[in-house]
């Protein structure tokens, strides 16, 4: 996938259920974990890797497709692995706690990129150095293990996890990594949904995931720039060419300095419109 991809929105799909595999190549998603892990039976993991086989044959347009492998200290995670080292756009490793952990992965997938599941204390201390790792393009929060391993409370603005948020955040940045958000559990909470998705905005994730198809058009939203956004951005990026171009190094929009930096940004939300349209179609 390329560095552009826009990742507003990331569905959790069961690789056991055929039907839903099949619902989600029409979803206005624009990724998909395939998951073989949490959301399959023991007894119904080796037929799932079959069934997800199956079902990554067909065409899931522009959508990335992500599997959601066991990990490797499960009977099942070395032949997930296998399985999947070609045929999905990405690897997602349960449980990272460090580099080791996507190093012995990495070398049954030779060519396939790797995402990492933040999802325990270690791997939050560790978030820098897994982000740094060659073969990572992309970093999951996984909330809800977190917080188990936390004992933390939900909170609806989330203190307990500021922490490793911050510092999986912080990684991610620093090494150009895609990171998307945990997921939000009351699926029919749309407010608590749009709420947390505008706090994990803000705070610099490329977008959320999620564990409901009602979920994904407050994710899209929330994670996409608003067409004011762009507006501003173009205004920005015009005024300080002219700028430029009068030998002048800072420009004024709507009575704020626009410097270089601004500039990045502007033309990072034109990225990302264009990216979203063209994923559209």
């Amino acid at each position: 996938m390329s560095q552009h991809h826009p990742y507003r929105s990331i569905l959790y799909i069961p690789a056991a259920n055929v039907r839903a595999m099949d619902k989600a190549r029409s979803l206005a998603a624009d990724a998909i974990i395939f998951d073989l892990e949490d959301a399959v039976a023991p007894g119904e993991k080796a037929a799932a890797r079959d069934t997800l086989r199956e079902a990554l044959a067909q065409d899931y347009g522009g959508r990335a497709r992500i599997v959601r492998i066991n990990g490797l200290d499960s009977e099942w995670g070395r032949d997930d692995a296998a399985a999947f080292a070609s045929g999905a756009d990405a690897v997602l490793i349960p449980k990272v706690d460090s580099p080791a952990d996507l190093d012995a992965v990495a070398a049954i997938v030779p060519g396939t990129p790797l995402w990492a599941m933040m999802e325990t204390p270690l791997g939050m201390l560790n978030a820098g150095a897994i982000a740094a790792h060659p073969r990572l393009e992309g970093m999951v929060m996984g909330t809800n293990d977190l917080a188990k391993e936390l004992n933390s409370r939900f909170r609806p603005d989330r203190l307990p996890m500021q922490a490793g948020l911050g510092l999986c955040l912080l990684a991610a940045k620093a090494h150009g990594r895609v990171i998307v958000d945990g997921v939000y559990n009351a699926f029919k909470d749309e407010d608590g949904l749009r709420a947390e998705c505008e706090q994990g905005r803000d705070m610099g994730f490329d977008g959320k995931t999620l564990i409901h198809p009602a979920q994904l058009d407050i994710a899209n939203a929330a994670f996409a720039p608003t067409e004011a956004e762009i507006d501003l951005a173009r205004r920005q990026i015009d005024a300080f060419e002219a700028a430029t171009a009068e030998g002048r190094g800072v420009a004024v929009v709507d009575g704020k300095i626009v410097e270089n930096l601004h500039v990045e940004t502007a033309r990072r939300t034109l990225d990302k419109a264009a990216a979203i349209a063209a994923l559209a179609g």
